[in-house]
């Protein structure tokens, strides 16, 4: 990837991250959205949205609401998705390191989330009086260095998870001895396996059990019917 490029990543990554909470929030920050955008900076959306298709599978159950503590997919998401765009078609060997090192980004970006929030407290805090006198300027610098810190924050994951990416794609993909369909059964079954649970946990109390078991087998019908 060129140097412009990763510069046009790492820009993206912040629009992802930011949309989560700070702003537009326009579901910019979805594991199929951000990878697909990702893949469009590599010169292959098509193998973006595939990654960012089965990132999103791992982030079903997030609900981003409130203040609760949940992952950030959208920065990992847009990186995964650049690298698959990169490094061509699917490949379940490759595809394993980039989907740990993505759980892994996302994982911290939550933590990094709760230590923005935190810093935006302090600095709250340390206007507090300039807030109750009514200060516009005040309030435009609180408002101006929560979204910096909250870019800076999605910048720092996008680039992590790119590079550490990567490495880690690469020494997978060389040290792999299995045949290689374990690898796209690995990947394949997991993030399903996650999905359904996650499915289960969300719709699966008695009201609405009925419906999860109509659409698993509509689905399921469906691509049958297109593999067929």
């Amino acid at each position: 990837m060129s140097a412009l490029s990763f510069v046009a990543l790492l820009a993206i990554g912040a629009v992802v991250g930011l949309d989560l909470v700070s702003v537009p929030q326009a579901m910019l920050s979805r594991p199929l959205v951000a990878g697909f955008l990702g893949g469009a900076v590599a010169g292959r959306p098509g193998a973006g949205l595939t990654m960012g298709a089965l990132l999103e599978l791992f982030a079903f159950e997030t609900l981003p609401i409130g203040a609760a503590r949940y992952p950030d997919w959208g920065p990992a998401a847009c990186a995964a998705g650049a690298l698959a765009a990169l490094r061509g078609g699917w490949d379940g060997t490759w595809m394993v390191g980039v989907m740990v090192v993505a759980l892994v980004a996302a994982w911290l970006g939550g933590l990094t989330m709760h230590l923005a929030r935190r810093l935006n407290a302090v600095q709250v805090r340390r206007r507090e009086a300039a807030l109750d006198a009514g200060d516009p300027h005040a309030l435009m610098a609180l408002q101006l260095g929560g979204v910096t810190r909250d870019a800076v924050r999605a910048v720092l994951l996008t680039a992590f998870t790119f590079l550490v990416g990567e490495h880690v794609a690469r020494a997978v993909e060389a040290g792999w001895r299995a045949p290689r369909p374990l690898a796209d059964i690995a990947v394949i079954g997991t993030a399903l396996g996650v999905a359904a649970w996650s499915a289960w946990r969300l719709y699966g109390q008695r009201p609405t059990r009925r419906w999860l078991a109509a659409g698993t087998a509509v689905g399921l019908a469906a691509l049958g019917i297109v593999a067929w």
